[in-house]
């Protein structure tokens, strides 16, 4: 049951002042003793952020295209249970909506469906009586709607307000206040910092907020908009419910209770990067949801089986995410044991091996770059792999809100796919990272799947393919572009008596915890290509073979496979090809990438053809020792290998045809 009094705060477009009013007006109803809740329509955190701020209580988003709008009601009803009055900020226009379906969408349907009175908020600066027409035709467009009253702002003199005044009695359309043009100064922190100074309740946005909630309970009448809020109808309608949503949590083997797994919520002290709901619905899911601050802590919570990083996180503050070396160790280490990692927005540059430069987490075989524009809009977008968000094959719709872009866009297992674009995000082990926010009140199964991956634990290590890439070291250079077999210059050809083995798939050999110092990106020991030799006095070359010696398949090479004398080497997979080296070459001398003539002057010893030397086998044909092949340059451990078809050549990412620039407010 809906039984709150309650009032929508909207405009004709943006740009009218309503964001500055709406957080006025819960900061003034505050400061009167009444408890109050603000909410925002559509799917922006920022805003939201503020209005909770001003209400004492956290912000809630009602957006019809994320969630549906089946359950705005629902929502509303649960996040304004137990207040004295409830505000609504609309977003756009009254009657806009970002994906054009205002019948559903816009803020004159939400304001339907709670069967609230809307307060039009209007930049009268450069109007006159012109301001009834504008009214008279809000109020004429949708007879479903109920238009209270307006709130002038930016009036420039009193006979300006009497103007606008008289203009608006006319039609019958109460005035509630009038602001001058200073009365709404541009107070607040800027919109790029995000939800940030209101998660660490910075000075700046609790000045800014004190400076409004005093303008506006100077201008307005608090009295009337109260009154006009209160005579808002009941409707009946049940509250949304986590634990409903979720169901009853599974008992444990013998039916006792399970324990509950630590979901590490990346937010501060105030609130998380996520939607509200989503730490309800973890919580009656079974988990024990712990706060982690990316800026500020520098460990993981004790005990962290799973960590969730919301689509709030502002992309600014990358210089911040990347200073906190140790915490990107931590968060690395996470994913690479098999821990659930879901990632949003300016998460998933966060697990990127760098971002503008900068190391990130490096669990990613990504680099990210910031763009000069926005993208937004929002995705009807279907699930590529099993994951702990959803299902192959299942439909979302999510938002788009960035201007950090990853190169190369997917993995080898995208995340998502839709319409009019090619695959995004990435799919490893039980990392789910994409650029895609979802609101989890939509999808209450995604904190089922999420706790059930978290209780399981880490699945078994297995062999891999080799890792895709590295994650950039603190004051690296520029990288180089991702190669289907790895990251920087090959390796070495290698001669058939060379000490390594040919390159293979990387064996799935023991891996360390993350313990490098402050600075350096994560990775794991490599493991020798083979076995090497001992420094030591050279030892002489064979005698040239005869010619039955020279037709039979020479021994295969610590293990790879046997090669006739007509081969030039033995390689490994993805490796070229080696050049013969002569036998008159040092064996202790650098390799050759071609031929080299005999020397006259030195002839070889000749020698038992029996019998490895240094503990490698060695052919007839070959030097008696060659140098060790260079070792390849470490590499993280399992990150996500990247498929030859998502590589892109260097430069920046390719351009998705369903991303539009642009601001929804």
């Amino acid at each position: 049951m809906i039984a709150v009094p309650r009032v929508v705060v909207s405009a004709p477009s943006s740009g009218h002042g309503k964001t500055a009013i709406a957080v006025g007006l819960l900061a003034a109803l505050a400061n009167r003793g009444l408890k109050a809740a603000g909410f925002k329509v559509g799917p922006d955190h920022t805003d939201a952020a503020y209005l909770g701020m001003a209400a004492g209580r956290l912000g809630r988003n009602l957006d019809p295209r994320l969630v549906g709008p089946q359950r705005i009601a629902p929502l509303f009803a649960h996040g304004a249970a137990d207040v004295d009055i409830a505000v609504v900020e609309g977003t756009m226009g009254l009657f806009d909506s970002l994906a054009g379906r205002p019948e559903t969408e816009s803020t004159a349907a939400i304001a339907t469906a709670v069967r609230a009175p809307v307060v039009l908020v209007v930049d009268v600066a450069a109007m006159g009586q012109s301001v009834a027409a504008l009214a008279h035709g809000f109020r004429a467009y949708d007879e479903m709607l109920w238009l209270g009253g307006v709130i002038l702002n930016r009036v420039a003199s009193d006979r300006h307000e009497q103007l606008l005044r008289d203009a608006l009695d006319d039609i019958g359309v109460p005035v509630f206040g009038a602001l001058r043009r200073r009365d709404l100064p541009a107070v607040l922190p800027s919109r790029q910092h995000g939800v940030v100074p209101v998660m660490q309740r910075g000075v700046e946005a609790y000045r800014g907020i004190r400076r409004l909630g005093e303008a506006v309970a100077g201008a307005l009448d608090l009295d009337r908009l109260l009154a006009l809020a209160r005579s808002a109808p009941r409707v009946p309608v049940e509250a949304w419910s986590a634990p409903q949503e979720v169901g009853e949590a599974q008992p444990g083997p013998g039916g006792e209770p399970r324990r509950r797994p630590v979901v590490a919520l990346a937010g501060g002290p105030a609130l998380s990067y996520s939607y509200a709901e989503t730490a309800e619905l973890l919580t009656a899911a079974g988990a024990e949801v712990v706060t982690l601050d990316p800026l500020r802590d520098e460990a993981l919570p004790p005990g962290t089986d799973a960590l969730v990083i919301g689509g709030a996180l502002p992309e600014t503050y990358g210089e911040e995410l990347s200073a906190n070396r140790r915490l990107c160790i931590a968060v690395a280490e996470l994913a690479r044991t098999g821990r659930p990692v879901i990632a949003e927005g300016a998460g998933l540059l966060w697990l990127a091996r760098e971002f503008d430069g900068r190391p990130m987490c490096g669990v990613l075989p990504a680099v990210g770059t910031s763009l000069d524009r926005t993208v937004v809009g929002y995705r009807e977008a279907t699930a590529r792999a099993d994951s702990p968000v959803a299902r192959v094959g299942t439909r979302v719709v999510g938002y788009k809100q960035h201007r950090g872009v990853l190169n190369p866009r997917a993995g080898q297992t995208p995340a998502w796919s839709w319409g009019g674009g090619p695959p995004e995000g990435f799919v490893w082990r039980r990392v789910h990272a994409s650029q895609l926010m979802l609101h989890w009140a939509s999808s209450p199964g995604i904190a089922r799947r999420l706790v059930a991956a978290a209780l399981a634990g880490p699945p078994a290590r297995t062999a891999g393919p080799a890792p895709s890439a590295a994650p950039a070291a603190p004051g690296s250079g520029p990288t180089r572009p991702v190669s289907p077999a790895g990251v920087g210059a090959p390796a070495r050809p290698v001669s058939p008596a060379g000490a390594a083995a040919p390159t293979g798939p990387a064996s799935a050999g023991p891996t360390t915890r993350p313990g490098t110092p402050a600075g350096a990106a994560p990775s794991a020991p490599v493991p020798p290509a083979g076995p090497v030799p001992p420094a030591g006095p050279r030892a002489p070359a064979r005698p040239a073979p005869s010619g039955a010696e020279a037709a039979r398949p020479k021994a295969p090479v610590d293990g790879g496979p046997a090669v006739t004398s007509g081969s030039p080497g033995g390689p490994g997979r993805g490796e070229p090809a080696a050049a013969p080296v002569s036998p008159a070459a040092g064996a202790a001398g650098p390799e050759r990438d071609a031929p080299v003539p005999p020397t006259p002057s030195r002839k070889p010893a000749p020698v038992s053809p029996a019998g490895p030397v240094g503990g490698v086998p060695v052919s007839p044909a070959a030097p008696a020792q060659a140098a060790p092949a260079a070792v390849p340059p470490a590499v993280p451990p399992d990150v996500p290998p990247v498929s030859p078809a998502a590589v892109p050549p260097a430069g920046p990412p390719p351009a998705d045809p369903s991303d539009e620039s642009g601001s929804a407010e």
